[in-house]
């Protein structure tokens, strides 16, 4: 025969265990994509300041943002394409703006699914 004290206490603990499995999850999720909004923003600001893309250190960030800016939101044209002696900075800053933005608010929303 089983112990009916043992089995609520394994259903207990199971349980436990499903949360903070859970709650691990939902923190990783949103650690991830406050670091591809991270990466976004800061290649956005990389080219306001008008780094030098031959540097290896800009080159990374700005092909990990055009890799996280999923072509909808491209420094080329996506959400809003400016024209002008400063169209590149003004492009990077808005599409990729709105991109980090997406991507804080995806994590947020993917962070209160998955959470217990």
């Amino acid at each position: 025969m089983t112990n009916p004290v043992r089995n609520s206490d394994t259903g207990t603990r199971d349980a436990s265990v499903a949360t903070s499995l859970r709650a691990g999850l939902s923190r990783v999720v949103w650690l991830i994509c406050v670091l591809c909004a991270l990466v976004l923003a800061f290649g956005a600001l990389l080219i306001a300041l008008g780094a030098p893309p031959s540097n290896a250190g800009v080159e990374l960030v700005l092909h990990a943002g055009d890799l996280l800016d999923l072509g909808v939101f491209s420094r080329d044209g996506a959400v809003h394409v400016f024209e002008g002696p400063d169209a590149e900075t003004r492009n990077s800053l808005v599409n990729w703006g709105v991109a980090a933005i997406g991507w804080l608010i995806l994590g947020r929303i993917l962070d209160r699914i998955i959470a217990p």
